[in-house]
């Protein structure tokens, strides 16, 4: 009995001294902008009327309605219009969280824990509230063998999630990290009926229940699926979702071919597109339906950070291992050829992993930059102090050649010769490779790419495979080289460890598609993670930058600092664009019909 009655008083002792800070919304490092009466987001219109449909294109297929496990093709949409989190990213801020599922949130005081009280008018799409219960059970499912091995790195910190009541859940943490609290705020939650005591791996075509603004309708397995408006939908009224989500129906039609997809627009298929392909974008969306302003076509300006884009090498493949390698290919590639003859010039090459940003190196490391790096020169290469890395560059006449005479050095330095026309090491294995693809539009860039690498006794394949074979392939790290992305958000932190860090290295299903085991760069995720501030963080960003772009882990690519979209003149939008914005996203939740 006294053991019960010391923990109740150490209880209360926990619930007065815990937590100091308790607020609708919060902000990494800084004050939200928005204040707690705010009624609506600057970039909304908060009178756009409701109704009508848009229909979307999706690429491939899909055969699952699960976006939280390994196995499958999940459909697109899901994400952002059945499941919700907790609090609601704001697009104008680098990293801001306000209230939704969630009401209130309370850091504790020695930053070890988050709680937070639900709003009680919270509700999922079968009208059932949502509970603490639901809270758990999806944070618990995600996170374990089951869900996908991305949310284990991403979460890894958070330790547990505890119901304190019905409408009450903390989550407490394995160590002090500057951004845990605002992770926990953006765990999907999802009705523990939808589980109900089903393997989580193996729930793909069960219909979830979530809280958000729409519920799957009719579909049809990896050809479509339309998106129902929930009528009752429970938070319309909130400033988080005021003007927001404005279509009855949102409607995907799959397509399995860029070319096919064009045709289809013109004709009146579906309603918008996000355009990725340079060369379709200058040639191929011109015509009658575009001079008349049936389609619009439009760029939008956007400061997202770019991150970095490239053909990345996997390096647990013994090709790869060697730096020397991997630059001498980088060198073989002509971006100014293809950014003039195939993109018309519409693309910037990345030359950081945080592209666009203040987050990428500049320079020689100094200051506070090089006092971090000093702490592992003797783990790092020289050049990583005396050198600037740049991408090669091929502007003017004579540099391609130059760069490869460059590049056949280092492979000569690295034990390849060329005999009898093919480069060859010491064992007589010959220096050949695949690039596995998603989309035919990269056949285009690598037969150049090809050619190049013939002068110097390389011999690529590259082969367009199915999206469901891509993934499959991707997930499980079965390729040579690949094109991968890695966009960045403001204010990077725990997906590093997803991306670059050791411990993601050999976990299937990770985004370490490199194979990065690099110990300098464990420390410096660290860094970048558990920064104090915002300076801290740039600090730290330009140093992991440097000392990645220096390891050659993949040929850079490029990017557009513009989002290119074709739609047809049935829509308005709000005047006012976010400064971060995914334009696909923007299109669903803020549009509406003419």
């Amino acid at each position: 009995m006294q053991i019960l009655k010391q923990l109740a008083l150490y209880s209360i002792f926990i619930l007065l001294n815990q937590f100091v800070v308790a607020s609708p919304s919060i902000g990494l490092g800084y004050t939200p902008k928005y204040p707690d009466n705010f009624q609506y987001f600057d970039y909304v219109n908060p009178d756009a009327p409701k109704g009508g449909k848009i229909i979307l294109p999706g690429f491939g297929n899909f055969d699952s309605f699960n976006p939280y496990i390994l196995k499958g093709v999940s459909v697109d949409g899901l994400s952002e219009l059945v499941f919700e989190t907790l609090m609601v990213q704001s697009a104008d801020e680098p990293y801001s969280l306000y209230g939704h599922i969630a009401h209130d949130i309370k850091l504790a005081k020695n930053k070890r824990a988050v709680t937070f009280k639900l709003n009680p008018q919270a509700r999922f799409s079968d009208g059932s509230p949502i509970l603490a219960q639901d809270v758990k059970v999806s944070f618990d499912t995600i996170k374990s063998e089951k869900g996908h091995p991305s949310y284990r790195f991403y979460w890894a910190d958070i330790q547990q999630a505890v119901i304190v009541n019905k409408r009450t859940i903390r989550f407490d943490f394995v160590r002090v990290n500057p951004e845990l609290h605002l992770i926990a705020a953006q765990i999907p939650v999802f009705s523990h009926k939808w589980v109900n005591g089903e393997s989580f791996d193996k729930l793909s075509r069960k219909k979830p229940i979530g809280s958000g603004p729409y519920t799957i309708g009719k579909y049809s397995l990896g050809k479509n699926i339309t998106y129902m408006r929930d009528p009752n939908y429970w938070a319309k009224n909130l400033p988080t979702r005021r003007g927001m989500f404005n279509f009855d129906e949102i409607i995907y039609k799959y397509y399995k071919d860029s070319t096919v997809m064009l045709e289809a627009l013109k004709a009146g298929e579906f309603d918008y597109t996000l355009v990725n392909h340079s060369k379709q974008w200058a040639r191929d969306y011109v015509g009658e339906k575009f001079d008349s302003k049936q389609i619009i076509k439009e760029e939008l300006k956007h400061k997202n950070n770019a991150g970095m884009q490239g053909f990345v090498f996997n390096t647990r493949r013994p090709l790869f291992k060697d730096k020397r390698v991997r630059r001498a290919l980088t060198l073989a590639f002509d971006f100014s050829w293809s950014n003039s003859m195939l993109f018309y010039n519409q693309y910037t090459r990345c030359d950081s992993y945080f592209s666009n940003s203040e987050l990428a190196s500049k320079g020689l490391p100094e200051g506070k930059e090089l006092e971090l790096l000093n702490r592992y020169r003797s783990e790092l290469p020289g050049e990583v102090f005396t050198k600037v890395w740049l991408p090669p560059s091929t502007e003017n006449k004579g540099d391609l050649r130059n760069n490869l005479i460059a590049a056949a050095a280092l492979l000569k330095e690295a034990g390849w010769f060329v005999k009898e026309g093919v480069l060859q090491n010491k064992e007589g294995k010959r220096f050949e490779f695949d690039v596995l693809l998603a989309q035919k539009g990269f056949e285009r860039i690598l037969a150049p790419y090809a050619y190049n690498l013939r002068k110097l006794g390389i011999i690529l394949h590259y082969r367009t495979v199915d999206v469901s074979l891509y993934i499959r392939r991707n997930r499980t790290f079965d390729f040579d080289l690949m094109v991968a992305s890695y966009p960045q958000s403001q204010s990077p932190g725990n997906e590093l460890y997803n991306l670059w860090h050791s411990s993601s290295a050999n976990e299937e299903g990770s985004r370490n598609l490199i194979g990065i085991n690099n110990k300098v760069v464990d420390k410096l995720i660290e860094h970048v993670v558990f920064a104090k501030n915002r300076e801290e963080l740039i600090v730290a960003a330009r140093a992991l930058d440097r000392v990645l772009l220096h390891q050659e882990y993949l040929i850079p690519n490029w990017y557009i600092a513009v989002h290119r979209i074709a739609y047809w003149d049935k829509f308005t939008y709000p005047k006012k664009l976010p400064l971060y914005f995914s334009a696909d996203n923007w299109v669903l939740s803020t549009w509406w019909n003419k």
